[in-house]
């Protein structure tokens, strides 16, 4: 694959190309959840579900609730995405949840999604984060790759949550002290 970036969708991008962004974004969501990943969408799943879903998050982050990272190629498609949750209750100022860490299948097993989780690091530092929380498929290759990340597993919830074909899956729970 060619060279990958990782950037911060601004506040001001988010507001004014948030149909632009949404349809890439849509793409990219639309083939995780098609590849059997469990990330809240059930199958089958319509294009205009995960481009309201990107416009929620794309306002989200227009109002500084969240921030949204892309990776993106060279030619500039969007091939991967992670956000932190930054509008949490006033006892908890220095943590942020991480959701919606998404690769497209194309670009899967290329360093893309460490990528995405080092810029998380690395922006949770920015923002003054200290302590960050996340939940993943139990088993699932998300789940080894934050423990290569440096996160701490904390534990599972068994039938959680149901896989986009409708079975069960357990979710184990990390964190990560920055």
């Amino acid at each position: 694959m060619n060279a990958v970036t990782v950037r911060r969708v601004s506040a001001s991008e988010a507001s004014t190309h948030a149909e632009t962004l949404a349809s890439a974004l849509a793409d990219v969501l639309l083939d995780c959840v098609e590849g059997g990943a469990s990330v809240s969408f059930m199958l089958p799943m319509p294009r205009e579900k995960a481009l309201e879903f990107w416009r929620g998050v794309l306002a989200g982050a227009a109002r500084h609730e969240r921030i949204l990272l892309v990776a993106e190629t060279g030619a500039g498609r969007i091939i991967g995405t992670v956000q932190l949750i930054t509008a949490l209750p006033d006892n908890q100022p220095h943590r942020a949840d991480i959701a919606k860490m998404l690769v497209h299948r194309d670009a899967r097993r290329c360093g893309v999604a460490a990528q995405l989780m080092a810029a998380v690091d690395h922006t949770a530092r920015e923002e003054g984060k200290t302590v960050l929380v996340l939940d993943t498929v139990t088993g699932g290759d998300a789940e080894r790759l934050y423990q290569r990340a440096g996160w701490q597993a904390v534990g599972v919830v068994p039938n959680y949550a149901l896989m986009p074909d409708g079975a069960y899956c357990g979710t184990t729970f990390f964190y990560k002290q920055l």
